[in-house]
């Protein structure tokens, strides 16, 4: 893919002239999801606005949700070890300098809340996918509560955010997510032959800070929940209007 060939070259000419920072990574990331995206021919609705730094909290559905939110503004993903090994969201992950956590670590997921917290303290904007997996996007999914520490120690803005996604008028939404026991190779496959893609996410107006890790989890799944809610009343209308 050329697209992803210069995206790496653009990477390792800024390695050349320095080390990148964390800032650096997340704008490399920014253009480089871009890039790649429109490459692909899928489409991206924006609803509302990004916050520029904080923590960001979202469902996840897919493989492509790093690509979609990569695309929309510059960040720092927190992903599961296992996104290393995806075809090109692995890469430019990595590249991009994601923080990356073995699940079943417990050194490892100290480890990154430790680089989380510094991350929120230069003010950079960090994501996260509090369900701890994707899912096949009919319910937000229990959030657990322990990415939510860092933000909670420097007193960062949490924002929430709701991803969706549509296709062909006949292809429901769980077909384009990427969960439980599905094969990855059948179902990027499947899903570049589409006609159609169109990803959405949908901000919430503003931000809060929480004291307490457990009430932040709570109340921002209940924001999911309801941005989601959102995403499916404005499919219907256009179903009923389009």
């Amino acid at each position: 893919m050329i697209s992803l060939s210069q995206c790496v070259v653009n990477f390792f000419v800024l390695r050349l002239r320095k080390k990148p920072t964390a800032r650096e990574r997340a704008v490399w990331l920014h253009e480089s999801c871009r890039l790649v995206l429109r490459h692909i021919g899928f489409g991206l609705r924006v609803i509302g606005q990004p916050p520029a730094s904080g923590l960001l909290v979202s469902n996840h559905l897919s493989y492509l949700d790093i690509m979609l939110y990569g695309a929309t503004m510059p960040c720092v993903f927190v992903s599961k070890t296992e996104v290393r090994a995806w075809p090109i969201v692995g890469l430019l992950a990595a590249l991009g300098g994601t923080v990356f956590i073995d699940r079943k670590s417990t050194v490892s997921a100290t480890e990154a809340a430790t680089k989380i917290e510094e991350l929120l303290a230069a003010g950079i904007l960090v994501l996260i996918f509090p369900e701890g997996t994707s899912s096949d996007g009919l319910e937000v999914l229990r959030f657990y509560p322990f990415l939510f520490e860092p933000a909670v120690r420097q007193g960062a803005p949490i924002t929430t955010a709701a991803i969706a996604y549509t296709a062909e008028p006949e292809v429901p939404e769980s077909s384009l997510c990427y969960y439980g026991d599905i094969s990855f190779a059948p179902h990027i496959l499947k899903t570049m032959q589409l006609q159609t893609v169109w990803g959405t996410i949908r901000f919430a107006p503003s931000g809060n800070v929480y004291a307490d890790r457990k009430r932040a989890a709570a109340e921002t799944q209940q924001q999911v929940t309801a941005l989601r809610a959102a995403h499916q009343a404005s499919r219907r209308q256009l179903a009923e209007h389009p």
